[in-house]
């Protein structure tokens, strides 16, 4: 194993093991933890095997699996990047919400 396999390796049990801590806390749901564990344990599958990419990456018309995992990791990255947006958008109006009506039964209150 080179260097870059056992950092790889290293980085998905590590962030494997800050999700298992994440469900068992009660901070992560069991289907985002599942989706987290399927992407970890590919980067390990990955490291171990680089070779598959290349595989998968020409049945989607890539040249080569790393330009592959570049492209999926950019498409995760904004997918979540979305998400993000959308859930601070979403706090964000219920927040507004709240206030609103904290500040309608304080305004009833002083009445």
């Amino acid at each position: 194993m080179n260097a870059i396999q056992i950092l790889l390796v290293l980085f998905a049990v590590f962030a494997f093991s800050r999700a298992l801590v994440g469900v068992r806390r009660g901070t992560l749901r069991v289907g985002p933890f599942v989706l987290w564990a399927l992407f970890w344990g590919a980067v390990v599958v990955v490291a171990f095997r680089p070779e598959a990419t290349m595989a998968i990456a020409h049945v989607f018309g890539v040249g080569r699996g790393a330009d592959l995992a570049i492209y999926l990791a950019l498409v995760l990255a904004f997918f979540l990047l979305f998400r993000l947006f959308a859930r601070i958008e979403e706090l964000e109006r219920q927040l507004t919400r709240f206030v609103r009506a904290e500040a309608l039964k304080e305004l009833d209150s002083r009445q």
